[in-house]
């Protein structure tokens, strides 16, 4: 068996417009918008709803984000007491996401082992980060799952089947399967349905598994020797899994009958080829920094040349913009270089680092004085397995999957206590 597997899902029982209330985007996106959130509790209500039961992570440093999660942790309580959820045992639920671009993104809802997952760097396990795990951001997301009844997942996981062996027989047959929702997301969101895969279903996905995670295939594939599996690369929500396994972790050790539940952790496989996933890279600006020094010891310790070979980047600084290639990479991709680069000026200089989405935005930022910006390539779908086996978990912030609208809406929920 493979690090993924059934588990027994919750789904609420609510009519298609409720259930448009009850699902709402991952809770680490809109972090600078409230407004976002405030317009998702205006739409929820007083109906059962997923935002009852998850801290919005633009919330997770208020004042009142103690009492919030006191209030989460009743809201369970009461929705398993009303008994508004059906139980479906030991099964996966087969999603098909329709984003606000009209793209497909079709995944499988189950069970990551916790026991198969490693945030490290250099991290052999089966389940690995594909960013680097920032520790600190750990402990305050404990707090809310440390008692929750319940966990309701974000977390996307890819799978490199490029063949298409996983979830495509699925989704090519869904007429066979049983329906068990089917209704519009809020807020641009798209559409989502979701249908129950169980019994020889189940198994012949597993089956899937078992043959792309055969370690001889595994390092032909990757033309590599002897190395352990990667077979599952994390998405969407590290640091939502991260949790869950830190809490499992503390649960263990304390010999907490809960444990056993405590291991597992809900997520959602999707495969990397799916055309509706999409890379997008995530550029650099610097404030408040001698951009003179800064240019003069990245020159010296990253070789750049002005160019576009190998890998290379645009320099935004005092509104002009120039392409330099990397002849002294210190990493598998361009943005690894300038990352390790950074991270040491910073340490040893005055500056502050922020991670930008959109070129236009770079070159607003860098109108200020003491500020520079760098422009990245996107990282192709095809380099993200062999670079996480080659050099562990990327840099945080190396690429984005998509528009925060069209990220994991809450909808599944497992019981976790």
């Amino acid at each position: 068996m493979t690090a993924f597997t059934t588990a027994d899902i919750l789904l609420p029982k609510l009519s298609e417009e409720e259930m448009t209330k009850w699902a709402v985007v991952a809770c680490d996106q809109y972090t600078s918008e409230p407004q976002y959130w405030e317009k998702t509790a205006e739409i929820a209500g007083s109906s059962p709803s997923a935002l009852k039961l998850i801290l919005p992570e633009v919330y997770l440093e208020s004042p009142d984000a103690k009492q919030r999660i006191a209030d989460i942790n009743e809201q369970m309580r009461k929705y398993l007491s009303e008994a508004i959820f059906n139980e479906y045992k030991d099964s996966l639920i087969l999603t098909v996401r329709t984003q606000a671009d009209g793209k497909v993104r079709t995944g499988l809802v189950g069970a990551i082992d916790l026991e198969m997952y490693d945030y490290t760097k250099g991290s052999t396990s089966q389940v690995r980060a594909t960013e680097a795990t920032v520790a600190s951001r750990i402990p305050p997301r404990m707090e809310i799952r440390r008692d929750a009844e319940l966990e309701l997942p974000h977390i996307m996981i890819l799978i490199d089947d490029v063949k298409k062996t996983v979830i495509e027989p699925l989704e090519a047959r869904l007429d066979t399967l049983t329906k068990l929702y089917d209704f519009e997301l809020m807020q641009n969101g798209g559409h989502l349905a979701g249908y129950l895969v169980n019994g020889d279903d189940a198994k012949a996905v597993f089956a899937a598994l078992d043959v792309l995670a055969d370690k001889a295939d595994f390092n032909n594939r990757y033309g590599l020797s002897g190395q352990e599996v990667l077979l599952y690369a994390m998405g969407d929500g590290n640091h939502s899994l991260a949790t869950a396994k830190a809490c499992y972790e503390e649960k263990k050790a304390a010999n907490s009958p809960e444990a056993a539940l405590a291991r597992y952790a809900l997520a959602e496989v999707v495969n990397l080829h799916s055309e509706a996933l999409e890379f997008e890279a995530i550029h650099r600006v610097i404030v408040d920094v001698d951009t003179d020094k800064l240019m003069a010891e990245m020159n010296e310790a990253l070789g750049l040349v002005k160019g576009t070979e190998g890998q290379s980047f645009v320099v935004v600084l005092n509104g002009t913009e120039e392409s330099y290639a990397v002849t002294k990479p210190t990493a598998n991709l361009t943005v690894g270089s300038l990352q390790n680069f950074l991270d040491g000026y910073l340490a040893q200089n005055k500056g502050a680092i922020d991670y930008i989405h959109g070129d236009d935005v770079v070159r607003s930022l860098c109108e200020a004085d003491n500020s520079i910006g760098f422009l990245l390539p996107s990282m192709t779908k095809a380099e993200l397995f062999p670079t996480v086996i080659k050099d562990g978990a990327l840099p945080r912030k190396t690429f984005s999957m998509g528009h925060a609208h069209d990220k994991r809406f809450y909808c599944e929920a497992r019981k976790i206590r």
